[in-house]
């Protein structure tokens, strides 16, 4: 599958480009229910401070504070079609603000966003418990393919 990852990044500590479409590429890789590979992906990332993640959640979601990641797919027709999949907003400071908080290696946090946004392009959510329950061990085992420990039980030496 050919991948293009789109990356918009005013976040100096942001990871690099190829981590991105590698996080991107894991998401992808297996047999999902909403969305078929087709021969090509793309996904758009726009990595922005909490000032501008305020502006999208209030704007978006009607909340009124940061959050860590946005996701906003296109439809499922189009997906097919395209293979564009949708856009994803990583806010780095709060990512940065939560692996310290949880004491995880802020490339692993980044990592894990990464992911779970992507999750949520195709169609994945965590509002009921059940989803939550699919989505997560779908995050676990991609995490896991990485030599990422389970962001939901472990805690690392922050570096």
């Amino acid at each position: 599958m050919k991948l293009s990852v789109h990356l918009d990044c005013n976040h100096n500590e942001a990871p690099e480009q190829q981590a991105f479409e590698k996080w991107v590429a894991t998401a992808l890789s297996g047999d999902h229910v909403h969305w078929r590979s087709t021969e090509a992906a793309e996904v758009s990332i726009q990595v922005v401070d909490t000032d501008e993640m305020i502006r999208f959640n209030h704007q978006y979601r009607g909340k009124n504070t940061d959050t860590n990641v946005l996701s906003f797919p296109v439809d499922s027709e189009m997906q097919q079609r395209t293979g564009l999949l949708g856009d994803l907003i990583i806010c780095g400071e709060v990512v940065a603000r939560e692996a310290r908080e949880q004491s995880k290696l802020t490339q692993h946090h980044w990592a894990h966003m990464t992911i779970h946004g992507t999750l949520h392009l195709l169609g994945y959510d965590h509002i009921a418990d059940e989803d939550a329950d699919v989505m997560e061990a779908l995050e676990i085992g991609y995490l896991a393919q990485l030599s990422i420990p389970n962001p939901y039980t472990s805690s690392e030496t922050n570096i």
